[in-house]
């Protein structure tokens, strides 16, 4: 039986100049480069100029995956953007991202599952070009963490940098089996309950005070994220009749080297297959996975037919995670 899948077909990444070393974070912060490399296997971050937006990363990224695919923005028909870290409370980042590249029509608006946020954008993204609503689809997560980090707080402000991925999706028929080329099945999840264990403090509920910055119970966030993405991963191979062995690439959120590196294991996959850059980017929310796609696609692992699982946890608590064919 004939299906019609959504398929990626082009992807690319965009980091700021500026380089945050942990050395730097020992001026800032009662800390040690090796105190933080044990913790989180983060040794340095990227830190967006004071004159850029997230649109701008944004946009960069879209330019490396357009060209990719070999396609123009007049291809463009959806631009979905996945941030926390929005250029302003309204119009979308999307909408202002759409402008700057000059895409002449289409629709254009952002999703807010912090570091869920790309899987769930491509999740919607999938809807509109499985059904034929979109030719042409642009899904970017990018994020100005440093803008919301509180630089007094150790525990979270090495954490997080500045950056943007982004992929284009086209139709793709395929006969409805997990050979097939493109997006083969998803898993979402959220439980609001546990909205306290990470989270901003401010915002327009605020009255103005300030814009808020990144509070985290890690403990609890960690102890979460390892069972919570590890069910939503062996979920989404189940939902694409798959299993572990199948996968040739795993892509995770890069939030901490150690739940990497559990979550690898609690699904059996060799971690030879984990494609890590949390070494040099932290945690770019959002930004992440397609981030580090980018890089296994540069360096030459990631290649056209391979099985990739993608896979997140935020705030919210939200989680994630899709099996893609390449």
């Amino acid at each position: 039986m004939s299906v019609t899948r959504t398929a990626v077909t082009g992807v690319g990444g965009y980091l700021p100049e500026t380089v945050l070393s942990n050395e730097d974070f020992t001026r800032m912060v009662d800390t040690t480069d090796e105190w933080i490399v044990a913790r989180t296997g983060i040794r340095k971050r990227h830190k967006a100029g004071d004159d850029q937006l997230t649109s701008d990363l944004a946009v960069e990224a879209a330019k490396i995956a357009l060209e990719a695919a070999g396609r123009t923005i007049e291809d463009i028909d959806l631009i979905i953007v996945a941030t926390t870290t929005p250029d302003m409370t309204f119009p979308s980042t999307a909408s202002i991202v759409q402008a700057k590249l000059g895409v002449p029509r289409g629709a254009a608006f952002d999703v807010q599952a912090v570091c869920s946020g790309f899987v769930y954008a491509l999740s919607v993204a999938d809807g509109f070009v499985a059904r034929g609503l979109s030719k042409c689809a642009l899904v970017i997560g990018a994020e100005v963490m440093s803008r919301i980090l509180d630089y007094t707080d150790r525990s979270t402000c090495i954490l997080f940098g500045d950056g943007a991925g982004a992929v284009v999706l086209e139709a793709a028929q395929g006969q409805g089996t997990a050979e097939d080329t493109g997006i083969l099945s998803f898993d979402l999840q959220c439980d609001g309950s546990k909205t306290d264990l990470l989270y901003v403090d401010g915002g327009v509920f605020d009255s103005g005070r300030h814009v808020g910055k990144i509070r985290m119970q890690g403990n609890q966030v960690f102890k979460h994220a390892v069972q919570k993405i590890s069910e939503a991963a062996e979920s989404a191979m189940h939902k694409a009749g798959l299993d572990h062995q199948a996968v040739d690439w795993f892509i995770p959120h890069q939030a901490n080297q150690r739940i990497l590196d559990g979550v690898a294991d609690r699904l059996g996959l060799d971690r030879e297959k984990v494609i890590s850059t949390v070494a040099e980017h932290a945690n770019t929310s959002a930004a992440s996975i397609p981030l580090a796609w980018y890089a296994g696609i540069q360096d030459g692992r990631v290649k056209k037919g391979d099985l990739v699982l993608i896979e997140a946890l935020g705030g919210g608590l939200t989680w994630a995670a899709a099996a893609i064919r390449l």
